[in-house]
């Protein structure tokens, strides 16, 4: 398969010219097929031929195969979660806090990397935010930041201005301070490789609804196995223990114990076919071809616009415009999607494989007005 061989299957690409998967990535019609199989399966013929509960649970295991494969990791060290917010308040919600305790982000989050943690400052939890300057983070003022924290939060690839930031580097940095580190890679998978095993974090969160072009509901969260021993998540379920029926339960080993009860497979039955297409493309065919076209869309616009390195480090390019929401509107009407950003005050263009470059230059000819 190739990338626009793919395209050809996504149905909402068929009109107009998407460039907002950073946010959603619309699915091919395989991969809503494939839900839809099991959910068929799962309520016309599981509960007579099979056991509902254990066709789940089949159906949960082969997907944490198929993530664990695609990231470079263990079977054991997946859970299968609804969201990167989801995975990032698993994590936050099985520690045992203390009033004196540090929490390290970075001025680049995604609302998923802040909340938890605002939620914690309202119990006394110190949170530092380590200021950054074009996308970049300076491990001096990192280091400076974890000395002393009990975890380090940040994202793989900002969802802000494209850039990948350092993330082996960032780990070994808050390592040495002692911290617990937190990745949220969800901008990654689908675009570039994501091999958690060459990062060292503690744990990983992401998803599949964005440029994998899965559903929504199907996350998944890697935790380091030595990692997870340490963690007691404080919302337990049947699929968090090793036997939900014992007067003391203990928790399942590795990252089963952040799941908990009767999800919908759909989802992520979803995910396991995404990933299987995106590795029928090739990874590395996926990003080659994203790189490409981020890079002829950042060849058109004047330097002084461009808030995204000039050679592009992934598929999201922010253009400063006067007005980001009217330009968004503008150009929806146009039949061009791209969103406004909070911060940076501009607006994202997030370019995948499956575009092509014809769509590209008419989101150029499209800004011209702008610039």
């Amino acid at each position: 398969m190739t990338p626009l061989e793919l395209r050809a299957d996504v149905p909402a690409l068929q009109e107009g010219a998407y460039f907002n998967f950073g946010a959603h990535g619309p699915s091919p019609r395989f991969v809503v097929e494939a839900a839809e199989a099991f959910l068929e399966s799962h309520e016309y013929e599981s509960p007579i031929l099979d056991d509902p509960y254990e066709t789940a649970f089949d159906t949960f295991e082969m997907v944490r195969e198929a993530v664990a494969d695609f990231v470079g990791a263990e079977a054991e060290e997946i859970a299968l979660t609804e969201s990167t917010t989801a995975g990032i308040n698993a994590i936050a919600g099985a520690i045992d806090w203390e009033p004196w305790d540090v929490v390290v982000r970075t001025d680049l989050e995604h609302p998923a990397g802040i909340l938890a943690w605002q939620r914690l400052e309202r119990e006394g939890v110190e949170v530092r935010v380590v200021e950054t300057t074009d996308g970049r983070v300076d491990p001096e003022e990192f280091a400076e930041a974890v000395d002393g924290a009990d975890l380090a939060c940040f994202s793989a690839l900002t969802w802000t201005h494209g850039t990948r930031l350092p993330v082996a580097d960032l780990v070994d940095i808050a390592n040495d301070a002692g911290a617990f580190t937190l990745v949220d890679a969800v901008q990654i998978p689908g675009q570039a490789e994501l091999d958690v095993s060459e990062w060292g974090a503690d744990a990983v969160a992401a998803a599949g609804h964005k440029w994998l072009l899965g559903l929504w509901g199907g996350g998944f969260l890697h935790v380091d196995r030595e990692a997870a021993e340490e963690l007691e998540p404080r919302t337990v379920g049947y699929r968090s223990v090793e036997k939900p029926t014992a007067d003391v339960f203990e928790f399942e080993p590795g990252a089963k114990r952040f799941e908990v009860g009767s999800a919908n497979p759909a989802s992520h039955v979803a995910l396991a076919e995404a990933i299987e297409a995106i590795d029928e493309v090739g990874v590395d065919r996926m990003e080659e071809r994203t790189l490409d076209l981020a890079g002829r869309l950042a060849g058109g616009v004047p330097e002084e616009r461009l808030l995204s390195p000039a050679e592009p480090e992934s598929g999201l390019v922010t253009i400063d415009v006067p007005d980001p929401e009217a330009t968004v509107e503008r150009l929806r009407e146009d039949g061009i999607v791209v969103r406004p950003l909070p911060f940076p005050d501009a607006i994202r263009a997030s370019v995948h494989a499956v575009n092509t470059a014809e769509e590209v230059d008419r989101l150029l000819a499209g800004l011209e007005d702008e610039f």
